[in-house]
């Protein structure tokens, strides 16, 4: 059995429709099988493959695959939409493959989507920390607005003071002559 390395793997998990998938010629190159005879055991075994274990990609998606990945440019111009595996699937795929290499390979293929699930988790750990100090700082930018307002304020050269009239007015002039 020749080792691979699970970076080699990560690079062929996608993200699509929220979901960390591996294409189906990507995954039988891995299994030693070709991708037709791997499709091939899936719909003879479609009741092992529910909608959450592998799906295909529509045409829209098909096209964003391959302009993204180098080296699926082959898929460009084959007319069949390509099926994705999931984690679980992935492994269902080697068990129905039935062969020793594809047992094997699977074991790295499932490290791979475990430790790329783990990295994620950390991500999200450091994007909720992120998130708690942007709402404290929020906070802060409202007080900090408010002050260098004030300070502005404050600097303003004072206009021409209004000040009232000292001393006795008469209303004499606003009311009229008695």
């Amino acid at each position: 059995m020749s080792i691979i390395p699970v970076e080699m793997i990560e690079s062929k998990i996608l993200l699509i429709r929220g979901q960390k998938v591996i294409i189906d010629s990507d995954l039988a190159s891995l299994y030693g099988v070709e991708t037709k005879r791997l499709n091939e055991q899936v719909k003879r075994n479609i009741s092992r493959f529910p909608g959450d274990f592998v799906f295909q990609l529509t045409a829209k998606e098909k096209a964003e695959v391959v302009a993204i990945c180098d080296h699926l440019a082959k898929l460009k111009f084959s007319s069949v939409l390509p099926h994705v595996f999931t984690e679980h699937g992935a492994l269902m795929a080697a068990s129905v493959l039935n062969s020793e290499k594809a047992v094997e390979t699977s074991v790295f293929v499932i490290r791979a989507f475990v430790r790329l699930r783990e990295m994620i988790s950390s991500h999200k750990a450091l994007a909720e920390k992120l998130g708690e100090l942007e709402q404290r700082l929020e906070g802060h930018d409202a007080s900090i607005t408010e002050i260098v307002r004030a300070i502005q304020y404050l600097m303003q050269p004072d206009g021409p003071l209004k000040k009232k009239r000292i001393g006795f007015i008469h209303d004499s002039v606003d009311e009229g002559v008695k």
